[in-house]
C-alpha cells in the first residue's frame, strides 16, 4: 500500500473514531439523527461529485440512484427477509446494473444532452414507482416498516447502533470513492474531463471511462439510499423525484468541487441551514434559497474550495515574502 493510501486510511480510522465517540460525549438523539442524515446524504453528494467534479458530467437525475437504493433495500428486506449485509450488496448490485443500461445511453451525450435524458431518465422511475402501486406503494411509499434482523451481534433496531453503521458506511464509502480518484483510473477521468479528444489520442477509451465513473457513482449513490431507507424505515416517491437531484447539485455547489471533502462539507452547511431556517422563518424556502444565492454570487465557488484556495494563496504570500535582515550595529 503507497503512502497517500497508508495516509487516507489512518484519516478514515480517525474519523470514525472521532464519530464512535460522540454518542459517549452527548446523549444530544436531534444530534445522532443529524449524523445519519449527513451520512445518507454526504454519501450521495460525493457520490454526484464523482461525476461533476471529476468528470465533468453534470447530472440532473442522480436522485434516480438515491431513491434506487432506498427502494431496491426495502423492498428486498420486506419480500424476503435477508440479512441485512446481503441486501446491501444486492441493492448495490442492482444499482449498479441500472447505472450500467442508463450510463450506457447517456454518457454517449454531451453537456446539456447528458443532463436532461439523467433528468428524464430518473423522472421515468419516479412515474414507475407512483404506478407500481403492489410494489412500491405509490404515492404512499413502502408501509409497514423495514425488517431489521439482528447480523454479527449488531441490532439495528436501536439507534445508536444505526449510527455507527451509518457512520461506518459513510467512512468507508468515502474511502473507497478516495482510492478510485487518486488512482490512475481517476486521473485517467480527470483527463477526459478536461480533454476527451487528447485523452482519446493518447490511448484512454473515453466511453468506457465515463461509463465506469457513472457505474461508480451510481453504486456508492445508492449506498446513500440504503442510509435514508433505514433511518426513516421506508422509502419514499420523494427520493427519486427530481428535487433529490437538485438538492444534490446545491450541496456540490455549496461545499466545493474540486476538493475530495467538499460535497461532506456541503452536506453538512445544507443541512443545518434547512433546520435552522424550518425552524425560525415562516417562508423557509425563500430564506434557503437566498442563502444560498449569496454564497453562489458571493464567494463564487464551494466554500472548502474558496477556503483551501485562500490558504494556499497566503501560503504563497508567506513563502514570497523576504525575511527580515539583521543588521549589526557599529560602535563608536
Amino acid at each position: 500500500m503507497t503512502r497517500p493510501a497508508l495516509r487516507d486510511a489512518a484519516l478514515a480510522l480517525a474519523g470514525f473514531l472521532v464519530l464512535a465517540i460522540l454518542p459517549l460525549i452527548t446523549s444530544s438523539s436531534a444530534l445522532i439523527d443529524f449524523v445519519i442524515r449527513c451520512a445518507a446524504l454526504g454519501l450521495f453528494a460525493t457520490s454526484l461529485n464523482l461525476l461533476v467534479g471529476y468528470g465533468g458530467m453534470v447530472s440532473f437525475g442522480h436522485g434516480l440512484f438515491f431513491g434506487m437504493g432506498a427502494y431496491s433495500f426495502g423492498i428486498l428486506m420486506q419480500r424476503t427477509g435477508m440479512p441485512i449485509p446481503l441486501a446491501v450488496l444486492l441493492t448495490l448490485c442492482i444499482s449498479a446494473l441500472v447505472a450500467l443500461v442508463v450510463g450506457a445511453i447517456c454518457v454517449r451525450l454531451k453537456e446539456i444532452y447528458f443532463a436532461f435524458v439523467t433528468l428524464a431518465f430518473q423522472m421515468l422511475v419516479h412515474s414507475m414507482i407512483i404506478a407500481w402501486v403492489p410494489v412500491t406503494g405509490g404515492d404512499q411509499g413502502l408501509r409497514g416498516g423495514i425488517p431489521r434482523p439482528a447480523f454479527l451481534g449488531i441490532n439495528l433496531s436501536d439507534q445508536k447502533q444505526l449510527y455507527l453503521f451509518s457512520a461506518a458506511l459513510l467512512v468507508l464509502g468515502l474511502l473507497a470513492m478516495r482510492h478510485i480518484v487518486s488512482s490512475p483510473f481517476g486521473y485517467a477521468l480527470r483527463m477526459v474531463r478536461d480533454n476527451a479528444t487528447r485523452a482519446g489520442f493518447l490511448g484512454i477509451n473515453v466511453y468506457r471511462t465515463r461509463l465506469t465513473a457513472f457505474v461508480l457513482a451510481g453504486a456508492f449513490a445508492s449506498l446513500g439510499g440504503v442510509i435514508m431507507s433505514l433511518f426513516v424505515s421506508g422509502a419514499y416517491p420523494e427520493f427519486a423525484f427530481w428535487t433529490m437531484s437538485g438538492e444534490a447539485v446545491f450541496i456540490v455547489m455549496l461545499g466545493g468541487t474540486a476538493n475530495f471533502l467538499g460535497p461532506l462539507v456541503g452536506t453538512g452547511i445544507l443541512l443545518l441551514l434547512n433546520d435552522f431556517v424550518t425552524r425560525t422563518a415562516e417562508h423557509h424556502g425563500l430564506v434557503l434559497g437566498s442563502v444560498i444565492l449569496l454564497f453562489a454570487l458571493g464567494l463564487r465557488k464551494g466554500l472548502l474550495d474558496f477556503v483551501m484556495e485562500w490558504l494556499a494563496a497566503r501560503r504563497t504570500r508567506d513563502a514570497a515574502t523576504p525575511a527580515p535582515v539583521a543588521v549589526k550595529g557599529t560602535s563608536t
